[in-house]
């Protein structure tokens, strides 16, 4: 199987590019300066050079309080860069595997969330993400888009990376309580993100496409996920803090955030058979690999 990925140093391209590797499958990887996701000509090229089964387009403006102040430069990543790749991928023939994001909705329901959901985003990345789905699912015919959340991975920036950094500055950290989501491994994302693209490439007649949700099984808070990582880090030689709950309204933010985006992905199940992990496995792996990982060198002043 050969895949193509556009977001090289996102956790999920990256956990992408790690799980190819093992399972030698062929991955080439869109890049800048030859890939520009804002520009119409520079997708064109890069496509016009690409050989691959599947494009998955994990490229993201992600960072959501500074959309606020950004909705231009957010726009053209997540809405128009998104409609551009599925127009060129439809023009070629190419499936498209489209990440999009939990923050679509605005968190009023006390449940966990269905793909037939009304959509009602509350800030600018997540109305930019959403005018990407829709942008994707009208100029792609073979098309699948993947709500994922609250992704977390031993790569770039993440919360548990975070975390871990403020227990050894800190010995107490406050983390908001009331905000419930779906915390996802970006390495589980990846394998379904795989096994999905393996269906399209083993049979497209019966490809199921359309919106999914995926990400790891439960919900939690915020306060849940660090107190799940401070439980294991101690005994890894990793920091340990206090995890003392706040509410939302007591650590304020430029965007607002949806109080529950939890994700229902039975749909996902039950159209590929994939039944995800519960979201502490996933922090548990994050941690233990991040801790595992080699510390760089001290460089000394003599």
């Amino acid at each position: 199987m050969k895949i193509a990925v556009t977001g090289s140093r996102g956790q999920l391209a990256c956990s992408l590019r790690e799980l190819a590797t093992r399972d030698t499958i062929s991955c080439s990887v869109l890049a800048r300066p030859d890939f520009d996701l804002t520009c119409e000509k520079s997708v064109q090229r890069a496509l016009d050079r690409l050989d691959c089964d599947v494009l998955i387009n994990a490229a993201a403006y992600t960072a959501v309080d500074r959309a606020e102040q950004e909705p231009d430069a957010a726009f053209a990543v997540n809405a128009r860069g998104a409609e551009m790749i599925a127009r060129a991928c439809s023009r070629r023939g190419i499936p498209i595997i489209h990440i999009s994001t939990d923050y679509v909705f605005d968190g009023r329901k006390c449940e966990a969330y269905d793909e037939t959901d009304r959509t009602s985003p509350l800030n600018v990345y997540g109305r930019s993400k959403c005018a990407g789905e829709e942008s994707v699912a009208r100029c792609c015919a073979e098309h699948i888009i993947l709500r994922t959340s609250w992704v977390h991975s031993p790569f770039a920036s993440n919360f548990v990376k975070t975390m871990l950094r403020l227990g050894k500055e800190r010995r107490e950290i406050a983390v908001v309580n009331d905000q419930y989501g779906s915390p996802t491994y970006a390495l589980h994302l990846a394998e379904a993100i795989l096994a999905i693209a393996a269906s399209i490439v083993d049979d497209p007649a019966r490809s199921r496409w359309g919106l999914y949700h995926c990400a790891d099984a439960g919900r939690a808070t915020w306060y849940d996920v660090a107190t799940k990582i401070f439980s294991i880090a101690p005994s890894c030689g990793g920091p340990t803090a206090q995890i003392v709950p706040i509410a939302t309204a007591d650590y304020q933010t430029a965007a607002r955030r949806p109080l529950n985006s939890w994700l229902n992905s039975s749909k996902l199940a039950n159209a590929f058979g994939m039944i995800a992990p519960v979201w502490e496995t996933g922090v548990e792996m994050g941690v233990r690999r991040i801790l595992a990982a080699p510390q760089p060198a001290q460089i000394s002043d003599t």
